[in-house]
């Protein structure tokens, strides 16, 4: 799912009415989101919204995600910095979660989701869609990086705070985490309490690979089985524009039973 759909409600108008230039942008950006995204009348009303109120971040952060989701990243990086530089405390988590997504620049994602923590005095929140508390996006930067410590304790930190809301991917990418770190039986531990939420055949498949190393055969056979079977009914891990972070795919697993199949033979 795309992290910049629908970014925030829609804007309140009647809390402009003071500046009559920006009240009449206000209401210029309503009539835009009507018309579809990108649409030539959408981006031609979002351009005056901004000419009438040129400090009126709304538009230029809906101006900018068709352009994401085009692939035009010059021309979204351009409003969409725009948009931080107005309202930081706004839109900075969207960069920096857009950089990850579509970008994979880690390092400026950090630096945003950095900054966001200092802005604030509250929590930092989610990404868009909704997959993703920030601080754990923060985490999969750093692991992305080669940072496997840093991630596991921001992440573990994360899941273990007294305020946590269980994430859709947040005990899996944990998992794999200490799955890398060579913490076999806590990335069992893990990756089990995922399957209590979210059935995905990446689980099954890390889960099978630490049932490997931990010398249990029979259960790392019977999870790769099971990987396959939830890949194959479409219990995956998905995005309509990008790849997820540890996404697999079909020939990982077929790789893997091939693997195994040939140590069975010797």
């Amino acid at each position: 799912m795309l992290c910049g759909s629908i970014l925030e409600a829609q804007p309140n108008c009647e809390v402009l009415k003071d500046d009559i230039s920006c009240y009449k942008s206000c209401n210029k950006a309503w009539r835009a989101i009507r018309y579809k995204q990108g649409s030539f009348k959408s981006q031609r009303l979002f351009d005056e919204s901004i000419d009438l109120c040129p400090s009126f971040a709304y538009s230029y952060m809906e101006k900018a995600v068709p352009y994401l989701k085009r692939g035009e990243f010059i021309q979204w990086k351009k409003l969409i910095d725009q948009a931080v530089e107005l309202s930081p405390s706004k839109y900075l988590g969207y960069r920096g979660w857009c950089r990850i997504q579509f970008l994979r620049d880690y390092e400026g994602a950090i630096k945003d989701i950095e900054r966001l923590k200092q802005e604030v005095s509250y929590d930092i929140g989610y990404c868009q869609n909704g997959n993703y508390h920030l601080e754990v996006a923060l985490g999969l930067c750093y692991k992305e990086l080669g940072d496997l410590e840093k991630a596991q304790s921001i992440i573990s930190n994360h899941v273990h705070s007294s305020n946590y809301s269980s994430g859709l991917f947040d005990y899996y990418h944990l998992g794999v985490i200490e799955y890398e770190l060579g913490n076999y039986q806590t990335a069992k531990n893990i990756l089990e309490t995922q399957l209590e939420n979210n059935e995905l055949a990446e689980v099954y498949y890390y889960l099978a690979l630490t049932f490997e190393k931990l010398n249990r055969k029979d259960e790392y056979s019977m999870a790769l089985n099971k990987s396959e079977q939830l890949y194959l009914n479409g219990n995956s891990m998905y995005d309509n524009y990008t790849e997820p972070i540890d996404k697999l795919y079909l020939s990982d697993i077929l790789k893997e039973k091939s693997r195994k199949l040939k140590i069975d033979k010797k």
